[in-house]
């Protein structure tokens, strides 16, 4: 079986999300594995091209993972006739120029999400995309936790019946910066800079409902920021201008609701840092991170609402694991893997820059709902 090679710049690899899950976790283990394994037997091996700001760093990932190549000149990259597919983990202030200058150079384009600061701009770059004859992806990790792969294969199975609501739980306490060092950079607290719990976090929500259960057709938000100055990485104060937090209420096709609270100013007590409960009149399922526990209507119990007693039921308990039935990969290894098989012209990409534009929509309009005080209907992106 023949194996070709297909030339990766990754722009922003020095970052944090860059570097951590985009080349150590996923292109990298791609390489070590020896390439993308095709439906026909062939693979598709990747080869990294490093684009950042900071030469020293650039040097030393190249040097500590054996990576012959990279540059601070986005121009450089793009001009070589070796690069084939483009990546983009830089901030989103700065993203869709890059994407625009890749396109223009007849690359094939893969992007953190929001791919752009607007839904106009989302879909002008995939309408770009499309006439030059390039694919487009967007970021979609939250599908591949373990245990939303494991809620999908309840949902295929039927084991909700139909599917009534969804309530989703994501957040932890992210400290202000003064006695203890903050967990998550200071741009994300300043909307200027392109931050807010909104702007990230729905645009995940709308391909996770959309994906598994359906797609949103309205919202009602309330976003707010909770904690109005924090400390940056230097120690300096600022004014914290983004919401932190953010209050939502999902319409979905089919008469589905779902309520899903975000927030870096919460103190977790639940499993895991994201929990989604789906409820059906067959049955519920609480999937998390990594695991899935589900109630069926055969041994639901039956509560009595008691107010003069402590309750003595060990509501807990009362769930089923679902077990894991296989083994799971990194979500950002798996969804790089399924692009480059969409690349090398095997299957569709459901992910692209259009979906992208739909969880933009999604943010813009749960910020609207916000400042407006009303629900915001959504309708078609691309008409």
């Amino acid at each position: 079986m023949a194996t070709t090679t297909l030339g990766v710049a990754l722009n922003g690899a020095t970052g944090r999300m860059g570097y951590r899950q985009h080349l150590l976790r996923s292109v990298l283990a791609i390489r070590d594995q020896g390439g993308v394994e095709l439906s026909g037997g062939n693979r598709v091996q990747l080869e990294p091209l490093l684009i950042g700001r900071n030469p020293d760093k650039l040097a030393d990932i190249a040097a500590r993972h054996d990576i012959a190549r990279w540059t601070t000149d986005l121009d450089t990259a793009l001009s070589d006739d070796t690069v084939d597919l483009y990546f983009d983990a830089q901030v989103t202030s700065v993203r869709e120029k890059s994407l625009r200058a890749a396109i223009a150079a007849g690359k094939h384009v893969y992007a953190e999400k929001p791919v752009a600061e607007s839904v106009e701009a989302a879909v002008e770059l995939g309408r770009l995309a499309d006439r030059a004859g390039v694919k487009h992806g967007v970021v979609h990790d939250k599908l591949y936790l373990p245990g939303l792969l494991k809620l999908r294969r309840l949902i295929e199975g039927g084991f909700f019946g139909r599917i009534l609501s969804v309530r989703g739980e994501f957040g932890y306490w992210v400290f202000e910066g003064d006695w203890q060092e903050a967990q998550r950079p200071s741009w994300n607290y300043r909307t200027e800079d392109g931050g807010g719990i909104v702007t990230d976090m729905f645009c995940h929500w709308n391909y996770v409902l959309e994906s598994l259960i359906g797609r949103v057709t309205a919202v009602t938000a309330k976003a707010v920021t909770h904690i109005p100055e924090r400390r940056d990485e230097e120690g300096r104060p600022y004014a914290a201008t983004a919401d932190d937090a953010a209050y939502g209420i999902f319409e979905l096709s089919g008469g589905v609701v779902a309520q899903i609270n975000s927030s870096w100013c919460v103190r977790v007590n639940r499993d895991e840092l994201v929990e989604f409960q789906v409820d059906g009149t067959e049955g519920s399922a609480v999937a998390g991170l990594r695991d899935c526990r589900v109630q069926h209507r055969s041994f639901t119990p039956k509560p009595v609402w008691n107010p003069d007693l402590p309750a003595s039921e060990p509501f807990r308990e009362q769930w089923a694991e679902v077990p894991d039935n296989a083994e799971f990969e990194n979500g950002f290894k798996a969804q790089w893997e399924q692009f480059v098989r969409h690349v090398a012209e095997e299957g569709e990409h459901p992910y692209d820059f259009y979906a992208g534009a739909r969880g933009i929509q999604l943010a813009e309009a749960g910020l609207s709902s916000s400042r407006e005080g009303r629900r915001i209907e959504l309708g078609s992106v691309t008409e």
